[in-house]
């Protein structure tokens, strides 16, 4: 007899838990709120001059996620996806050229070298790293959730206190010289929230960044939009037989009748659980359980979020005045700071912690997912660009903050030949993501990447060695939201390995 499982939140990581719990006989079904599934891998519409646009509202580009779950779940079939192999570009203050990051790392020692005066062993970082990823991935695939032991022993004390229970200070002082290579490698300990690069275990962050497998560690695009990932797994998953039930409001979880009440577009309506797996963000989870000591203890953890997004639109494609001698070279990845030392770096990683600071400019990521899908699909004529970027408080809107989608484009549009092709302009902030999303405190994270938060401490779970993946202390309730390990990113993997607890439970 198959039991019946019940999932609550429609992003990556419920839809991926659904696929495989499915497939493994599980009667799965899934209640989303909005009417659309993705969670923050979503789309919106816009119309300019009678013709409708579609950009990504959440998450732009794909990384984190495993190839096996790729492949899996059977989105690699459905799927056209593109990764840029030219380098990717770094503007620093006044400079007049851009620093190529080179795939190989001794043509990138030699730029490093020559533009940086960087003189350390980049070789070694990476190798180190590669290292560390690898027994990643490992504990992905395996759905082995981590511990200081297994790490010790496969890695080595020295790799361990590095990397893992480190912080990202020591790392980066331990393989670089110059403050430029710093400030490029510490961008990813500041992505998740206002996190220091002296906390502990913030070096962690940097190898997980960098730990999804299907175009090998980097970043790539999916055609049209990230979107179409949920999108197509949705479709899958029914045909799969997973009951969805959109936009549908959890109402109240019985935890001792283990039922579910939810009103949707039928009416109220209630659902009995063998088993119940919140894919939410962690603060919503224990509000629907009604447990006032655990929304103490989630609200308790570090929360907030400082990313900012600015989406852009250009009714031709952009013309950049910097490129290099590579095909792609028009969807490379860029990055633009705004500080020059590792202080600077720092103080404008934390300053949004401050009353009355609404942006610090610290660096922005461009991502040119328009080119990207012209390299699958030349006859697109229209353009769009997304600009991620630091620091933002959790204070206001995007709506609110015009003169910071200002400074965000004029710093943008300094590497632009064309900025009077661009037609439209969208400012999302980290009160946005808290309204949209329903991220706590605007974290696309849902709880920072830090100490107590972060690898083996990543866990609700009162019983984190036999029951990693369990919910505080409920016996048959999970959670896998991006707030539980690894983290989130549009990667599936917590879906994933808190699956593989469920059936290994089962057994």
């Amino acid at each position: 007899m198959s039991r019946k499982i019940i999932i609550i939140g429609a992003g990556i990581n419920g839809l991926v838990a659904a696929n495989y719990l499915q497939r493994n006989g599980y009667e799965v079904s899934i209640i989303e709120s909005k009417a659309k599934v993705g969670g923050a891998c979503a789309s919106e519409t816009i119309t300019i001059a009678g013709k409708d646009y579609r950009y990504a509202s959440g998450a732009s580009v794909l990384g984190l996620m495993q190839r096996f779950i790729y492949e899996e779940t059977g989105l690699s079939k459905n799927l056209k996806t593109f990764v840029p192999e030219s380098p990717k570009l770094v503007f620093f203050p006044n400079d007049s050229e851009p620093t190529v990051i080179y795939r190989n790392p001794k043509d990138l020692d030699r730029e490093l070298r020559d533009k940086w005066g960087e003189q350390g062993n980049i070789e070694a970082f990476r190798e180190d790293e590669s290292r560390v990823i690898d027994f990643l991935q490992t504990g992905y695939r395996d759905a082995v959730t981590p511990n200081l032991e297994d790490a010790r022993s496969i890695l080595g004390e020295t790799l361990t206190n590095l990397w893992i229970t480190g912080d990202a200070k020591t790392l980066l002082d331990h393989y670089f010289t110059s403050d430029r290579a710093k400030i490029y490698m510490a961008m990813t300990v500041a992505e998740s929230g206002p996190v220091s690069i002296r906390e502990k275990s913030s070096a962690l962050t940097i190898p997980i960044m960098d730990s999804g497998s299907i175009f090998g560690g980097y970043y790539g695009f999916v055609y049209e939009g990230i979107w179409h990932l949920t999108e197509e797994l949705e479709k899958i998953n029914r045909a799969l037989g997973v009951n969805f039930y959109k936009s549908s409001k959890v109402l109240n979880v019985d935890t001792k009748t283990k039922c579910v009440n939810f009103s949707s577009p039928t009416g109220e309506e209630k659902k009995i659980f063998d088993q119940l797996i919140f894919a939410t963000d962690p603060l919503t989870a224990s509000q629907l359980v009604n447990n006032s000591e655990q929304i103490e203890k989630v609200s308790d953890k570090k929360l907030l979020g400082s990313s900012g997004k600015l989406n852009l639109l250009f009714n031709q494609p952009v013309q950049w005045k910097h490129n290099i001698d590579h095909p792609d070279s028009d969807a490379s990845f860029r990055f633009i700071f705004s500080v020059e030392t590792l202080e600077e770096f720092e103080q404008a990683t934390l300053s949004v912690c401050d009353e009355g600071v609404d942006y610090v400019p610290g660096f922005m990521q461009i991502y040119c997912e328009g080119a990207a899908s012209k390299k699958m699909n030349k006859d697109l004529n229209h353009d769009r660009i997304a600009v991620f970027f630091k620091n933002l408080s959790l204070d206001k809107r995007g709506e609110d903050l015009s003169i910071v989608s200002d400074q965000i484009k004029d710093k943008l549009f300094e590497n632009i030949l064309n900025p009077e092709d661009c037609i439209w302009t969208n400012l999302v902030t980290p009160k946005n993501l808290q309204e949209t999303f329903y991220f706590p405190q605007g974290n696309i994270d849902h709880i920072a990447l830090t100490d107590k938060q972060m690898y083996f401490d990543r866990t609700f779970s009162f019983d984190p060695e036999n029951n990693f993946y369990g919910f505080f202390n409920y016996e048959d309730i999970f959670y896998c939201g991006a707030g539980s390990y690894p983290c989130g990113s549009i990667a599936g993997t917590p879906g994933y390995m808190c699956s593989q607890q469920l059936i290994r439970l089962s057994q």
